[in-house]
Parts: C-alpha cells; structure tokens; sequence
C-alpha cells in the first residue's frame, strides 16, 4: 500500500485545537513555540483559548492551521510508526503545509507566509466583498454553466461574476464570486436539480478573480522565500499532478489564490498512481471524509486522522 499526507484548509480551526498534545508531546508544543517566535505573537494561546472570533479571523486563522497541521506532521514523523508518504497534497491553505511537509520550504518561512497570505486574503474582501456557497448534489458540467449564465447577467450589470472554487468531492462543489453572481448561480443551480445551496459564512471569495488584486503582493512574498526542490512530490491544487521543483512550488502557490482547488482530481489521480492510504494531518477530519466519497468503489481504501 502506497500512503499520502494530505493538508486541511482554512475552515478547521476551533478553540482549544492541539490541547490533547500540547503537554503530552514536546514536539508538538514546540511547533507552537516557533510560530510564536516567527510571528511575534501568542499564536499558542490564541488557538487554545480563543477568543473564537479572533481565531477565524483569517489572518490568524491561516498561520494557526499551517502550525497546528505541522506540529501533527513533526509528531508522526518523530514516531517511525507510520510508512514515508509518496506524495503530500493540501486543500488550499494545506498546500502551503504539504510545501512544509515535502522540505521545500522552512518551518517559519513558512508561518510567516501563511500569515501573509491571511492578511492580503482578508484585504481583498475588504476591497471587493465577495462570497461562497457549497451546492450539493449537483454534477460539476451542470454547476459550471449555471455559472456561466449567472456570470453573463452579470456583466450585464458590470458586476463581478462566479466561478468553481473547489470541487472537494462528488456532489460537493463551492462555488465563489460576488455576491450577486453566487446568489444567481446558486438559482440557477437549485433549479436545475441541487439539492441544497449552503452559503458560507465568509466575505472572501476564495479561488475566484476577485483576488486578483492581492496576487503581485502574494508572489512578491513567495518571490522572497527561499525555496528548495521537494523531497517528496507535491500534488498541485491548480493541475492536479506532481511538482517538486522550488519554481514551479513558487508558481503553484501564487497561481491557486484564483484558481480552483482540483481535489478531486488529485485524490483520483494518487489513487492512479497507486496511492490507497491517506493520512490527514490537522485539527479535524475534515479531507478523509470526502476522499472516501472520491474514491467510493476501492474497497482497499484507509483513511486516518492524526492531530
């Protein structure tokens, strides 16, 4: 069996998130201690005690899950219990972790990027307020060109249209724009057969074009970390196959700010590659749940949670 460790992204944070470790497992705690250094701040406390609001805000929120995802990562690492993955991927955010994870890219480069890219994700919300949703039951043909039409009628009005953000799974797709286009998108989608439409409770339109306007300040910082070539292969979000050179890692992680997040197709395409076990490093299981809806028919499949 070959295994994979995959990456959560922003949406699985909580309060008190890592306490079960951090007395338990020096290691652990001390991930914590590094980011606390490299931010010059309290991350630790905030993610243990809250206040809730203050950890969602995503410009902590981001560097809270990358440490407490890498913290899991050095822990199982430091165990030998568990078989060398022949790949990492993550889910948006988690990619930066996979990055990590992989040797591309140092600890508290790491951190401080992750904060970054919190920081000018929550500006361009603030510039150009947009929003997402999740329609479920829908196939992803039918899904893009309710899109498409919404975004057309759109124009019309010199609005801001809507995309495909991630396509997390058979049957779960998010869907990001303006706000107009996602309300017309998701319609158009209800009309069509969805089931449900689940807005989310952002004002970020993640993966969309309305973070355009943050991409040169966001590849300006990647631009300045330094970068190494991978030690295991990295699934890309944007294309769904393997990179390990730092160029193509400095391109990958600049290009998925508007680009959809292919985690199906990822998920499929380890599979293919003969990946059947995967390891889900972060506060929740949150990404095993939808690789076993990906990958339904193989019944060799295992799936497991640390952190």
């Amino acid at each position: 069996m070959s295994t994979a460790y995959v990456f959560p992204g922003q949406g699985s944070q909580f309060v008190g998130m890592g306490m079960q470790f951090m007395s338990l497992r020096p290691i652990f705690r001390g991930t914590f201690d590094r980011a606390n250094e490299a931010l010059g701040f309290d991350l630790k406390s905030l993610c243990l005690m809250g206040p809730e609001d203050e950890l969602s805000d995503t410009v902590n929120t981001q560097p809270a899950i990358f440490t407490h995802s890498l913290a899991a990562f050095y822990m199982a690492e430091m165990s030998g219990e568990l078989e060398a993955p022949a790949f990492v991927a993550g889910h948006s955010l988690g990619e930066l972790s996979a990055v990590c994870a992989a040797g591309a890219i140092e600890f508290e480069d790491g951190v401080i990027l992750a904060r970054e890219r919190g920081r000018l994700m929550k500006l361009a919300g603030e510039q150009q307020p947009g929003s997402m949703a999740a329609i479920i039951a829908l196939d992803r043909e039918a899904l893009q060109a309710a899109c498409d039409e919404a975004s057309a009628e759109m124009q019309l009005n010199n609005l801001p249209g809507v995309v495909i953000a991630n396509d997390n799974a058979p049957g779960q797709i998010v869907i990001s724009g303006g706000k107009e286009a996602v309300a017309r998108a998701g319609e158009i989608a209800k009309a069509r057969g969805a089931k449900r439409i689940l807005p989310l409770k952002v004002s970020i339109a993640s993966h969309s074009p309305l973070m355009e306007i943050i991409r040169d300040d966001f590849a300006k910082a990647v631009e300045a970390m330094p970068v190494v070539t991978a030690q295991v292969p990295i699934v890309a979000n944007t294309s769904a196959t393997a990179i390990t050179h730092p160029d193509d890692i400095r391109a990958e992680l600049t290009a998925q700010l508007t680009s959809p997040v292919r985690w199906t197709e990822s998920v499929r395409w380890m599979n293919a590659q003969g990946v059947t076990g995967f390891i889900e490093l972060g506060p929740k299981d949150v990404l095993g749940g939808l690789i076993k809806r990906i990958l339904a028919d193989e019944h060799a499949l295992q799936t497991e949670a640390i952190g």
